[in-house]
């Protein structure tokens, strides 16, 4: 693979070089995203059933330990995983908890990936990515079982919020067929893409790539991008969905929910790249930003754990891309956005039990805030 240089532009600014940078750089990162989350979401779907029977003959006092685990698993499916166990009343309060409190979400997979920027090695973000998990897990586990054993089971809320009205089916044939026809393109070309990028991704790890397809690796990453952001706008905008149904049936649903994941992650990661390096190099400069970043951390945790708190995984992975874009990003700051984060999983419990869902949310953010101004101050 070769080297992404940041958009050094201050004066002269190109446009088309600059949006260039960072399809390139989102598409080289949507390569081990797309590994990770297919390998991830396959694991999950095997041995689910096997799992929630071991939960269920599992005492009470287990729960938090269970649920934390789920949450550190990659991506949005071990708080799936929770949030129908909880629904089914086979994991406790306390394990939901925890598993909403451990999880980064498909941030996850941005810290996974190959960093695309000379000053912040793969290496520093996977050693965040496992501090953050070790703290994060720590901290659900305590937290559900202080939640579990004072038998705290939510705060009390008045809910009574309308469903929305699903009576304008105008279309609906037609709207299927292009849905079905969308899903098969995106499974196509996200799947031969990705196959395509997975040499060259497993070789860059160790520093190689293949001379031969350099060139067209290039553009290939950069399809992936575009691909992406085509894919998911008109999924999420059209036909209103989100990365996990909770209904993975069979395999397919498997690829086809795994797409949804890349194509998501892979158009905040790019979203992100945009936002990031815009405001550093054209806005504030690197300097500045450098200087402010460092002086200015109680902030930036704040700031971090709001945007990660926020339903779903674009806050997280938003957070995530600024780690591993930024060389003075406080770690504490991260670790604020995966403790407020609740990922995906944060939908199917909205739908089923909103009081939980927005106890759960209340509670990471305050416990994040504590985490996260903890770690400034300690280290």
């Amino acid at each position: 693979m070769i080297d992404v240089i940041t958009p050094g532009i201050e004066m002269n600014f190109d446009v088309l070089s600059f949006l260039f940078d960072n399809l390139f750089a989102s598409g080289v990162i949507g390569g081990y995203v797309a590994i990770s989350i297919i390998v991830v979401n396959v694991l999950t779907y095997l041995y689910k059933d096997n799992f929630t029977q071991r939960v269920k003959s599992a005492p009470k006092g287990y729960h938090p330990i269970i649920g934390a685990l789920l949450g550190v698993i990659p991506g949005c499916g071990g708080t799936i995983v929770a949030s129908i166990l909880h629904k089914n009343k086979n994991l406790s309060f306390g394990g939901l908890l925890a598993a909403f409190i451990a999880t980064l979400g498909e941030g996850s997979f941005v810290l996974l990936g190959a960093s695309t920027e000379p000053l912040v090695p793969i290496e520093a973000n996977l050693k965040a990515f496992v501090i953050v998990n070790i703290v994060g897990a720590s901290v659900g586990m305590i937290a559900g079982g202080i939640s579990d054993a004072l038998k705290f089971n939510g705060i009390n809320y008045d809910m009574n919020l309308h469903e929305g009205d699903p009576s304008s089916e105008i279309g609906i044939e037609s709207r299927l067929r292009f849905k079905k026809t969308t899903e098969k393109i995106g499974l196509f070309l996200i799947l031969g893409i990705t196959l395509f990028l997975t040499p060259g991704s497993f070789m860059a790890l160790w520093g190689g790539s293949i001379a031969s397809i350099e060139d067209l690796t290039v553009y290939m990453c950069i399809a992936m991008t575009l691909v992406s952001i085509f894919y998911y706008s008109i999924q999420h905008f059209l036909f209103d969905g989100h990365c996990h149904s909770a209904s993975q049936t069979n395999i397919r649903s498997v690829f086809l929910e795994s797409i949804m994941d890349i194509t998501m992650v892979i158009t905040y990661v790019f979203i992100g790249l945009v936002a990031v390096n815009f405001v550093i190099d054209i806005v504030v400069g690197k300097d500045q930003f450098s200087s402010w970043m460092t002086e200015s951390q109680l902030v930036v945790v704040f700031i971090a754990a709001l945007i990660g708190a926020t339903p779903g995984c674009g806050g997280m992975i938003a957070v995530a891309v600024a780690y591993a874009t930024l060389q003075d990003f406080p770690i504490a700051a991260l670790l604020a956005a995966g403790i407020a984060t609740s990922g995906d999983g944060i939908f199917p419990l909205l739908a089923k039990n909103k009081k939980h869902a927005f106890t759960i949310t209340g509670l990471s953010l305050v416990i994040a805030l504590i985490v996260g101004y903890a770690t400034v101050f300690l280290v």
